[in-house]
Parts: structure tokens; sequence; C-alpha cells
């Protein structure tokens, strides 16, 4: 079933990690396997900031992470020889929990080359890098998560986010949105539905070089929009073009360092608020996602089948 919420401040910002936790906890009855958030966050837009694991959450206080450990340890060195390798600065690194860390990093050279070098390490794999992204995915329900990497506090100008129920594939946090739209930085997808021709869609993107790191059909949509943006297409192109391109019922957000963006399928079978004012546009499965932070008497509308709207900040 899953559920995805979004929003976007137009000319300000605001506390988006606490409204997008507002936002996806109302929609927890819809996916209570994970939770992601993508957090456009007020950096300074100097260094590029890369969000990466190192392993699975196996569960929090378990032996297991504390056998696990080790391994962890011993797979975030080899990323920092690579990354050393690469001639990347790091210039401050975090770390979230035993198996997630985020680094802030000078790097001048082709993200693609970059990240497909980091994630030839085994069971690395980068969850984002960009300028102003934060991509945030793990177990548990949008205020366990938010708890776990501290996302009460994170002001930013926009943000989307998904509450997951796995039905596709396992219960894992590469299966989990929002997925990166690789190899840009800035570019986040969340997807709400089910892709019939993932698999021959998947081989033919393969062939051209792009890559996936789950088996999740939401994925597809990420890659599938890199591909086309890569080959010169507009965010906005891109996504209509996904609209003939890909085949199912699904209704899905992308955002970029300063741009939110909605499609829905021409089937229209998956739900979708929408409500918009002059400084702020927000949206979700229900209408009480945007309740959630938006108790006042408001007025909204469900998007047109084969629709695709972007707004900018």
């Amino acid at each position: 079933m899953c559920g995805i919420a979004g929003l976007i401040h137009r000319g300000k910002s605001s506390n988006v990690g606490s409204e997008l936790q507002l936002m996806l906890q109302a929609l927890k009855h819809r996916g209570p396997d994970s939770t992601g958030y993508a957090l456009y966050a007020e950096n300074d837009g100097k260094n590029f900031i890369m969000r990466f694991k190192v392993g699975e959450n196996v569960g929090e206080g378990s032996t297991s992470v504390n056998e696990d450990a080790s391994v962890y340890d011993k797979r975030k060195k080899l990323v920092d020889n690579m990354l050393s390798e690469l001639g990347a600065k790091v210039i401050k690194e975090d770390q979230l929990t035993p198996y997630s860390f985020r680094y802030e990093m000078q790097f001048n050279d082709d993200l693609m080359e970059f990240s497909k070098k980091i994630e030839s390490i085994e069971s690395v794999e980068i969850l984002s890098i960009g300028k102003s992204l934060e991509l945030i995915k793990d177990l548990g329900d949008a205020a366990t998560v938010s708890e776990r990497y501290g996302l009460g506090d994170v002001k930013g100008t926009h943000a989307i986010g998904h509450a997951r129920m796995a039905t596709e594939s396992g219960v894992d946090i590469k299966s989990a949105h929002p997925f990166w739209g690789y190899p840009f930085s800035d570019v986040s997808v969340v997807h709400n539905g089910q892709l019939t021709n993932y698999w021959n869609n998947r081989r033919v993107l393969e062939n051209k070089g792009m890559r996936f790191m789950s088996e999740c059909d939401s994925e597809l949509i990420a890659v599938y929009l890199a591909e086309k943006m890569r080959n010169g297409a507009t965010l906005e192109e891109g996504m209509k073009d996904s609209l003939t391109g890909l085949d199912g019922v699904f209704t899905y957000f992308v955002a970029t360092k300063d741009s939110l963006g909605m499609a829905k399928d021409t089937m229209a079978a998956k739900p979708l608020v929408l409500y918009e004012s002059d400084d702020l546009v927000a949206m979700g499965s229900e209408e009480i996602a945007i309740r959630s932070i938006l108790p006042q008497e408001i007025d909204t509308y469900d998007p047109f089948d084969g629709e695709v709207k972007v707004w900018q900040i």
C-alpha cells in the first residue's frame, strides 16, 4: 500500500524535518516496515554531503549489532581509503548508527565514476550525494527513524518521504525509499504503486551503464529519470516521458535542489491529495498527512490522471 508525502516552502525555509515526520507518522498505517526522508536542508552549499551505509539494520541493541561492529568498521575504513585514492577531502564525518554515516566532503570530478568506486566495496551503498539533499532511510516508523537520526530540528525548503509496506521486495534499508537519482547530486524519488515492466526496463538501463542497488521496482523511477537527464532532458521532460515509458499504476514525487514535482499515471489508480498556497505546497497519499501540519480549514484537490506538476522554491 505505502504512503508518500512531500512539501515545499516557496521563498523561505522551515522546520521540514519535523513537518515531514508529522506527515509520515500520519501515514504509518499505510507502511509500517520502513520510513525514508529526503530533506533539502540549510547547508552552506560549498561541500557535498554524502550519506552512506556499510551494512543493514539488524536490530537496535541486539547482540548481532555488536557482533557486526567490527565488520562495519572495516568497511568504513575501506571507504576512507577509497576516498583518499579518489582525491576527495573529508571535512567532517558523523557516525549516525553502527552502519550509517554522514560525510561532508570536497570533490570536483565525475560523480558516476566516484560512486561506482565507492560502491565496489562489499555491502557499501551510497544513499545520496548532494549539497542540500540529506537522504535518510531505515527500518521503523517516522518517529522512530527521526529520533534515531536527529531529524526533528532539520531546517530547509522542501522534503519528500515514504512510509513503506514491503510487497515487491524484502524489508531492508536497501529496498526502502527514497531513492537517489544516481549519479546526479540533490535528486531523490519516492513512489506508491507497482511497475509491471521493471525487469525489461532494468536490463535496458543496465546495458546503458546505469546501476541498481536493490530489486525494488520503485528504484526504476529514479534510474529512469537519471538516464533521461544524463542525455539532456529536463526533469519535467523526463517525468512526462515516464508516463508512457513506465507501465503499471503509480504516483511518485521527485525533488531536486530547488524544485518538487509529482507525476500520476494515466489510470490514476493510486491516491494523491494536494494543497497549494502562495507560500506552501503540501501533498500526500491521504489528506490526513496534510492536516497533520495544517490543522486549519483548507481546500485540497486530487490531481488528474496523467498529470505532471513541478513547483520551484
